[in-house]
């Protein structure tokens, strides 16, 4: 044991004076001239060292140096700015005054990657034909970069696009390894704050660059991100995925494969690419078995701002952050940017409380003009379809849908949209709307269209017709009806034609049946402001006690019954006993007009028949 010591010992003692004796006969001084020339044959960017290099030799023999910059061709500005760097460097190659680089280190260090840190070309330099048909020679392929491992802590990388807003990353760490293969492992984290939203994006990749810069190949197995801040979730958006993205420099095209993304209990699978042209060209083919909107969208819960409504109206609304945006662009102007082709299958869409099943999208943008080809799905064991176009290269966007629904639950839509309106049934409806902007408040206010509507088995909560007319006509005559405690009235089949104009909708043609009662009518409802005036003809077929010639009358008498005022307090008007005087008046008229035809030749038909006509 005492051996091993001694030994250890004279091993250590052997290390520090080696190290010692370095220190003092290599001067780091003399690699300044070396690296910057390197740095400029491989990459072509200048670097340059301010102040001296000095030795670091724990735990770590390094070599330290003051503020550095790294800039490139004909830049206005330094790509990377740092106020110091540590190279550490192998131990033996420095005894033949040799410098091999095993890792470069910046902390605190400033990337910017806007217009005024790019470089500039020179317009008298040969340009290079953009299809080389030769051979690539073995010294063209790789990274110019030669450096084994590249590590930066604590660190800000800056970017921006010519006319673009700039975006800061901050916090960054970034950590690369690369073997002679050009195989490379990177480990990077950063924030990034812009538009009052805060993203922490992490990952892991492994990366080959062995035919760059023609092909980069990148597969991300660790990506976890979380977006949080205005006009998002209050949980915000966090997930992780997986994906294998390509870049191919000649078509600059990024691609995108192998995609598995989770966030907030949403996923998301397929493939996209990027044609990064003038105008970007995108191509999405995505699949999901579960996308929740209410837990990736801004939009409050439907069912809450019910019950908020419903527990009181005094309570002020708390108002989201303004997000800051540098020229007021019309609605949609983003798409007349690219060109995209996408492709989206859904097996379950969750929207404002709704669940879609075996949703289908196909849709294209030109430039501005958008397509929707198909956008289909089932609901409430019923299905709907959505196609429909959108040209936003004016400067007022027009949008035109073609709806059609089948045996849809009314409820579903009425609770989604928060329309204070108590009714159930199975709706179904064909028709065409058009507007400048998609949103529910927009086709409330701004709308137009028309569409044929029909209901089956509907149940409309708060006032029963049926009842309505029979006790109005127990009161104004000796007719008993059934008792009839339901407070709804119900309809085996409605149907109407609705027009809608601005926020005003139109009923006309109403036409609704069951086994004790029939109406017909039409009416006005205002979406703005949630009220309608509504006007019927009922008339009541059961429900009767007995039976008699008044009974008879009354089955075949249509009432008028006026519906009015605000949806959640309504309004009624029943005009029975004129129905019923009128329905008197005609029977005692066509008796009389029968009797005046049956004895026309007497002076008494001739006066009736006379009288008769004056009316």
């Amino acid at each position: 044991m005492r051996r091993v010591l001694t030994t250890l010992m004279i091993l250590l003692v052997v290390i520090v004076a080696g190290l010692s004796a370095l220190v003092l006969l290599v001067n780091p001084n003399d690699f300044r001239d070396y690296m910057v020339r390197q740095v400029a044959d491989r990459s072509g960017y200048q670097l340059k060292l301010d102040g001296p290099l000095r030795w670091h030799v724990w735990p770590q023999l390094s070599i330290l140096s003051g503020r550095m910059t790294l800039t490139e061709p004909g830049a206005e500005a330094p790509l990377v700015k740092a106020d110091n760097m540590r190279l550490d460097v192998a131990l033996l190659p420095l005894l033949s005054h040799q410098l091999q680089v095993r890792q470069v280190m910046l902390k605190g260090a400033v990337i910017e990657l806007t217009p005024q840190t790019e470089a500039v070309k020179d317009a008298q330099a040969p340009v290079v034909p953009r299809e080389n048909t030769l051979p690539q020679a073995p010294e063209d392929r790789g990274w110019s970069f030669d450096v084994a491992r590249l590590q930066v802590e604590d660190s800000v990388l800056v970017f921006q696009h010519d006319g673009e807003e700039q975006a800061t990353i901050r916090d960054l760490k970034l950590l690369m390894e690369q073997d002679q293969h050009h195989q490379a492992k990177v480990d990077f984290s950063g924030r990034l704050n812009r538009d009052q939203r805060d993203l922490t994006l992490s990952f892991a990749a492994q990366v080959d660059a062995g035919d760059y810069p023609h092909t980069l190949t990148a597969q991300f197995d660790k990506l976890n991100f979380q977006l949080q801040g205005a006009d998002l979730p209050p949980q915000g958006i966090s997930g992780q995925g997986t994906v294998q993205a390509q870049w191919q420099e000649e078509q600059k095209k990024l691609s995108f494969s192998q995609l598995h993304l989770a966030a907030n209990d949403s996923t998301l699978n397929g493939e996209a690419s990027v044609v990064l042209a003038d105008r970007p060209v995108w191509l999405l083919n995505l699949q999901s078995d579960k996308l929740n909107l209410d837990n990736l969208l801004s939009q409050a819960n439907p069912v809450d701002n019910a019950s908020t409504s419903q527990q009181g109206q005094s309570q002020p609304r708390q108002q989201r952050p303004i997000i800051a945006e540098g020229i007021d662009q019309p609605n949609y102007s983003t798409l007349r940017g690219y060109k995209a082709d996408v492709q989206l299958q859904a097996k379950q869409i969750l929207w404002r409380g709704m669940d879609f099943n075996n949703v289908v999208v196909q849709a294209s943008n030109n430039y501005g003009l958008l397509n929707i080809a198909q956008l289909q799905g089932a609901l409430d064991n019923g299905t709907m379809s959505l196609p429909g176009t959108l040209d936003a290269r004016g400067d007022v966007p027009v949008a035109q849908f073609t709806t059609k629904l089948n045996n849809i639950q009314i409820a579903t839509l009425l609770k989604a949209f928060n329309y204070p309106i108590n009714m159930t049934g199975m709706l179904s409806l064909n028709g065409s709307f058009n507007g400048d902007k998609i949103d529910a408040d927009s086709f409330r206010q701004n709308w137009q269209g028309q569409a044929q509507l029909e209901l089956k088995d509907s149940r409309a909560e708060g006032l029963n017709f049926q009842q309505l007319v029979q006790q109005a006509v127990e009161r104004s005559t000796n007719v008993k009806a059934k008792e009839n405690y339901d407070s709804a009235t119900k309809l085996d089949e409605f149907t109407t034609t609705m027009t809608l104009d601005n926020g005003q909708m139109s009923l006309d043609d109403m036409a609704g049946s069951s086994s004790v009662m029939a109406l017909d009518g039409q009416g006005t409802l205002d979406l703005v402001k949630e009220e309608g005036d509504m006007r019927f003809n009922v008339r009541v077929l059961g429900g009767w006690e007995g039976e008699s010639k008044l009974i008879e009358t009354l089955k075949t008498t249509a009432i008028p019954l006026r519906v009015y005022g605000k949806w959640s307090e309504l309004n009624y008007s029943l005009q029975v006993d004129q129905a019923l005087r009128k329905q008197l008046q005609n029977q005692v008229r066509d008796r009389l007009k029968a009797w005046a035809d049956k004895n026309q030749d007497s002076q008494s038909g001739k006066d009736v028949k006379k009288f008769l006509d004056k009316q």
